[in-house]
C-alpha cells in the first residue's frame, strides 16, 4: 500500500487494521473460550462489538470520501473516461485543499 499524504487517511487506515484486528479477537475468543455470565447478563460484549463495528465502518467511510476524491477512474475505455468529470479532478488542487492554512 502506498504511504498517504494525508495523515488522517493514515490515521484512518491504521485504526481500520488494530480495530478489525480487535473484533476478530472478541469473536474468537467468545467462540473458543464462552462469554462470562456477567458479560453475557450485562450485553457488554454485544456493546463493545456494536461500538467496534461503528468505529469501523466510520473509517471505512472516511476512507471511502477520500478515495472518491483524489483517485483517478481505473477503467480506460471511451465509455467510462467520457464520463468522468475531469475538471473537478487535480492533483496539486486536492492536496492543497486537504491541509489547513497554518
Amino acid at each position: 500500500m502506498a504511504a498517504d499524504s494525508d495523515s488522517t487517511i493514515a490515521w484512518h487506515r491504521v485504526q481500520l487494521k488494530k480495530l478489525r484486528q480487535t473484533l476478530k479477537d472478541i469473536e474468537t475468543s467468545r467462540f473458543t473460550v464462552g462469554e462470562s455470565t456477567y458479560a453475557n447478563r450485562t450485553g457488554k460484549t454485544r456493546q463493545t462489538i456494536a461500538d467496534l463495528q461503528r468505529k469501523i465502518d466510520r473509517s471505512l467511510q472516511v476512507i471511502a470520501v477520500y478515495e472518491r476524491q483524489t483517485k483517478r477512474p481505473l477503467a480506460t475505455d471511451q465509455q467510462s473516461l467520457a464520463s468522468v468529470s475531469w475538471s473537478s479532478w487535480n492533483a496539486r488542487n486536492t492536496h492543497t485543499r486537504n491541509k489547513s492554512p497554518g
